[in-house]
């Protein structure tokens, strides 16, 4: 019979792991049963709470024969290295079909064949404590370095692909960083195990491997909730729950004061209680955000569709104004032709027809040209030429050109020039030339009654950035005519947009 030294906090290093990482794994299953990355990374740690209550055991038990049957055992963690290559190459999106799944696992077989044999591990004697290893035992780890290395160039190469986008990049990062970390932590614990052996005749250091097993799943599970299979905040906090029970839970076997077990039994209840209460809370908070995202991805989604739909409707007004320009022009010119004679004398009543067919096309001439300005417009293809340019000009041929229009509906038009003019300006003559026509000839359209009156104030504004007074002129058109309400103010310089009451008083308005 071989005596076994069990440290006293081995059952801290692994009962409570073995506990939170079985609930991190089952929760990992429940989330989605038929998913791959998910199954896989399930069964990964799963072998790992077998192989830390296998090596507590291992601690535990007397028995030579018993412990060495537990020693073989442990020989079979390297299939989580199998199972954790599945899970990368699933994650990674790689079609891990059935033939290759085989090919991959025909390495383990060896170890399934010889795990009970003297090729893996043996004792000299029923008596002896000091185990001999065999080949398998060195074939295991060769096979967990091989595995490893895949793993890790699997994800190297994934991360590597400019076709992936920023998110998965991150994901992909975080799980190669998990790597380097069990890597770094596993030759940390194992040197400092041989230290402690040489110099303190001590090994406890290594019943700290599974703290570093169990921190990497959680980094791993942090990295799958970026992939939206499970909430990292609901893990945490059931696994904070439970280790708390179970801390408290174990301080029954060694408390001697009934007292203490009566306070220690309270204590236990009200962390239930708590727990319960924490895990419920956390999970309803949870439950709202994934639903608030699915709104949010839904609202995103219907707002790419929408703007998509608003740059197609531009294109195709901007290709059908362009090709609707072309023959109005055509009909334009034939139709000032005719209306000059260059045809021969034309009839006063076709005359009468073709002024008005003239005034019509004007009219869908102008319609064509604002439709292409939007487009121009909502493309930033929209040119300008800006040059100096008198402002009080520009009024003057606007009120001239429509001052016929004003006298046909018997209104007033005063131009209140002012008598000292305004210092030259530089702007697109001909875009302010239409802005100022547009604001008198919108006033004569919706004025039944009285007339228009257009002035132009100079001031001052005091600019903030540069910390200096500018000059400014305002053109004011004002008007007797139906106005507008604050709200339809508000709305006016969208497109194809009018007042509530213009449509009684001009009904070919278009809104642009």
């Amino acid at each position: 019979m071989c005596q076994f030294d069990t440290p006293s906090f081995t059952y801290y290093t692994h009962l409570p792991i073995f506990l939170v990482a079985t609930l991190v794994g089952f929760f990992i299953l429940k989330q989605n049963k038929k998913n791959p990355v998910n199954i896989n990374f399930f069964i990964v740690v799963l072998i790992f709470c077998l192989w830390s209550i296998n090596d507590l055991f291992q601690w535990v038990v007397m028995d030579t024969q018993t412990n060495l049957m537990l020693s073989r055992l442990s020989i079979f963690e390297c299939f989580a290295s199998l199972f954790y290559l599945y899970f990368i190459l699933s994650f990674t999106g790689k079609n891990v079909g059935v033939k290759l799944k085989i090919l991959l696992a025909l390495p383990f077989l060896p170890i399934i064949i010889f795990a009970f044999s003297r090729y893996n591990i043996s004792f000299d004697s029923p008596v002896a404590c000091n185990p001999r290893f065999g080949w398998l035992y060195f074939y295991m780890y060769a096979l967990l370095v091989i595995y490893g290395i895949f793993s890790a160039i699997t994800l190297i190469s994934s991360y590597r692909k400019k076709d992936n986008n920023e998110n998965n990049r991150r994901q992909i990062l975080i799980i190669i960083l998990a790597m380097a970390f069990l890597i770094i932590w596993s030759i940390a614990i194992l040197k400092l195990t041989d230290l402690s052996i040489k110099y303190l005749n001590d090994d406890q250091i290594s019943q700290l491997m599974p703290l570093g097993i169990l921190i990497f799943i959680v980094i791993i599970t942090y990295a799958i909730t970026k992939y939206k299979l499970f909430n990292t905040k609901l893990i945490a906090a059931q696994a904070l729950v439970a280790a708390l029970v179970i801390l408290i839970s174990s301080q029954f076997f060694y408390i001697q004061n009934p007292t203490n077990i009566v306070l220690n039994g309270i204590t236990l209840a009200a962390t239930l209680g708590f727990g319960y209460m924490l895990v419920r809370s956390v999970k309803l908070e949870v439950q709202r955000k994934e639903e608030l995202q699915k709104l949010t991805d839904q609202l995103a989604i219907a707002n790419d569709k929408l703007r998509q739909l608003d740059k197609a409707k531009s294109e195709f007004i901007s290709i059908a104004s362009h090709q609707l320009r072309t023959p109005l022009t055509s009909i334009k010119g034939f139709g000032s032709l005719l209306l000059e004679g260059t045809y021969g004398e034309v009839p006063e009543a076709q005359r009468n027809a073709l002024e008005k067919i003239y005034i019509s096309n004007e009219r869908l001439i102008q319609l064509v040209e604002d439709l292409l300005n939007v487009s121009r417009i909502e493309a930033g293809r929209m040119e300008f030429d800006f040059q100096e340019a008198q402002i009080e000009d520009l009024i003057d041929e606007a009120v001239a050109t429509l001052e016929l229009s004003a006298k046909a509906k018997n209104l007033y038009l005063h131009w209140e020039k002012p008598a000292v003019l305004s210092p030259k300006i530089k702007i697109d003559i001909t875009k302010i030339k239409e802005v100022i026509s547009n604001m008198i000839d919108n006033a004569i359209k919706y004025t039944q009654k009285g007339g228009i009156t257009v002035r132009l104030e100079r001031n001052t504004v005091w600019d903030t950035d540069r910390k200096e007074h500018k000059e400014f002129v305002r053109v004011k058109v004002c008007d007797t005519g139906i106005g507008m309400d604050p709200e339809e103010i508000q709305m006016i310089f969208e497109k194809f947009q009018r007042g509530k009451q213009v449509s009684h008083y001009h009904t070919e308005g278009t809104g642009l």
